[in-house]
């Protein structure tokens, strides 16, 4: 096991329920919020996503232990306008929107313009967020990403920032459907395990499938903690995905679409009533059933 520091212990601490699994708001979107809000996402500007966000963390992040939020439309305006809550945990994405691809088709991730573990510390985050693509069945052309994965780790660890890696697989060209999800749980197994041997010390990743699938990455990450993420699915079928995911290793929940997709718009009174009417109560039910599979291993 990748061992905590005492720091990064207690940042983990800033974003978990009471029952000690971890739950976070992710919020970071930036083109897919704006398609959720209006169906002319080109007339959401900046201010317009920064006034929706603040109201995602003023009507649900502060209802939950923490909300992931990204530099270019949230922070620092959120913090400075002390609309997070003291007791909220922050989670700072590193990600810029997008990937590029190479010639193969592989896919590659950017970070953020000015974007590091010291600028995590200096908005006032308790932890750091950074998405990489992977597709670990093909080895040595995805050294580039592992490299990236060290380098990152060791940075972290230099500034003392605890680090959340999120890892996404993808199709290929030319790749069927059919091959994709016979192939995923085993992709999803093997990146956690290229990950843990980077160092890394959580990790955010799709549900793996299945029950079995959750035993076998729970195994590849050797007792590091690793979370949930929704991709957009609906809170019913996150709410049983988790529950098999946590009953079989998982540390809990970065929920962000599940939560929240259905309860955005531009109008910020629509934004408040569903926000404190429907995605708060969908995470006070995610956080229960964390908290139940947890208290039942």
């Amino acid at each position: 096991m990748n061992e905590l520091t005492t720091l990064e212990r207690r940042a983990l601490s800033r974003l978990t329920t009471p029952g000690g699994g971890m739950l976070i708001v992710a919020a970071d979107q930036r083109n897919s919020m704006k398609k959720v809000m209006t169906d002319d996402p080109q007339t959401v500007d900046r201010a317009g996503l920064a006034a929706a966000k603040s109201d995602l963390v003023r009507h649900l992040g502060n209802r939950a232990p923490a909300i992931l939020l990204d530099p270019e439309t949230a922070l620092p305006e959120i913090v400075d306008d002390g609309v997070i809550a003291p007791e909220t945990g922050l989670v700072v994405a590193l990600d810029a929107s997008g990937f590029a691809e190479t010639d193969e088709g592989l896919r590659r991730t950017r970070y953020i313009d000015g974007m590091s573990p010291r600028r995590v510390r200096e908005l006032g985050g308790d932890a750091a967020k950074m998405l990489f693509y992977l597709r670990p069945d093909r080895g040595d052309a995805e050294e580039e990403v592992v490299m990236a994965i060290r380098d990152l780790v060791t940075a972290a660890n230099d500034e003392g920032v605890l680090l959340i890696v999120e890892i996404l697989t993808y199709r290929l060209p030319g790749e069927s459907e059919e091959d994709y999800a016979a192939a995923f749980g085993g992709l999803i197994e093997q990146a956690t395990r290229i990950c843990v041997e980077q160092g890394v010390k959580v990790l955010k990743i799709p549900y793996p499938g299945s029950a079995e699938a959750s035993d076998a990455v729970h195994a590849a990450a050797q007792g590091v903690p690793w979370a949930v993420l929704s991709a957009g699915v609906d809170h019913a079928t996150f709410v049983g995905q988790v529950r098999t995911a946590v009953r079989h290793g998982s540390a809990g929940a970065m929920a962000g679409r599940s939560l929240w997709k259905d309860c955005l718009s531009t109008s910020a009174d629509e934004r408040e009533e569903r926000l404190t009417g429907v995605a708060a109560v969908r995470a006070a039910e995610l956080a229960a059933v964390i908290d139940e599979e947890l208290a039942a291993r």
